[in-house]
């Protein structure tokens, strides 16, 4: 298996990085017919990627989930895509001074706001370069690339958070 084969899906609230999906996809179309494509594939891929990952064992209902989200993508079928509930904030950037910064500013940003978000700090070249970044830092949120090559002030943070932040759902009691 190659570093290649890390991909980056949603379980339940946060992003979470795993190592040979597409590789167990492969192996588990080549092991069973398109009829059995049910819990026991879910639970069979769920294991052959606990191989290489660690799936915690309280959350494997959120993994088998987001397994079969994938794997219903990867074979080009129609998948009805959850909101997170959850904002995913992603500072980019190999880890020098400025990234660091940003990432303090972003952190201190959300307290301030008391958002619920996963905040991650990107280092790995490939990934920073699937969001078309070609200046560090970076600051990506649910997705979308808000700036590059700076760091934009704290009341621009806060407001691009609060825009982009999830509306909590009616029956979700917030």
């Amino acid at each position: 298996m190659s570093d290649a084969d890390y991909t980056r899906i949603r379980v339940g609230d946060v992003q979470v990085g795993l190592l040979g999906m597409k590789e167990s996809f492969l192996e588990v179309i080549r092991s069973h017919e398109a009829s059995q494509w049910d819990e026991q594939v879910w639970s069979a891929l769920l294991e052959l990627l606990r191989r290489r990952n660690y799936i915690p064992s309280s959350a494997e209902g959120e993994y088998k989930k987001a397994i079969e989200r994938e794997f219903r993508t990867f074979l080009g079928q129609d998948v009805a895509t959850e909101s997170p509930h959850v904002m995913l904030v992603q500072v980019l950037g190999p880890g020098c001074s400025q990234c660091n910064r940003l990432e303090q500013v972003v952190r201190s940003a959300l307290s301030e706001l008391n958002l619920p978000a996963s905040l991650e700090h990107v280092t790995e070249l490939n990934e920073i370069a699937k969001h078309g970044v070609v200046s560090t830092p970076a600051l990506v949120i649910n997705g979308k690339l808000f700036c590059m090559g700076k760091i934009p002030s704290p009341v621009k943070i806060r407001e691009w958070l609060t825009k982009e932040a999830p509306v909590p759902s009616p029956d979700s009691g917030a």
